[in-house]
């Protein structure tokens, strides 16, 4: 990618946030930022895309929020991985590390 930075599909996004709340609870913001980091800057996700993703996880029933004050003294909605967000997960790693054996597997192909 260079020096550009890719959006994150819907999917995996959903995936990467299930991970990121693996560790710990985090507000969006945070959410954003670890992603960003943990990708060494190769991935950006965008706030519209973040809380839809966020939204929709907590709909699934892959996510709980709660409201609590950040280490700065605002108040922010906080993110907690749920049971079941944690076998979706696993789920949805599973597929992602087959799925990119599989590209791997055609891009390094010869014909």
């Amino acid at each position: 990618m260079g020096t550009e930075q890719a959006e994150v599909l819907r999917g995996t996004l959903d995936m990467l946030i299930l991970k990121t709340l693996e560790l710990e609870p985090m507000h969006g913001w945070g959410i954003s930022e670890r992603i960003q980091q943990r990708s060494r800057d190769a991935l950006r996700v965008g706030q519209g895309s973040l809380y839809e993703s966020l939204h929709r996880l907590t709909r699934q029933g892959w996510t709980r929020s709660s409201w609590a004050e950040t280490e700065h003294g605002r108040r922010a909605r906080y993110y907690t991985l749920t049971r079941s967000g944690a076998r979706q997960l696993a789920v949805e790693a599973e597929h992602w590390h087959r799925l990119s054996a599989g590209v791997a597997r055609i891009l390094s192909a010869t014909t």
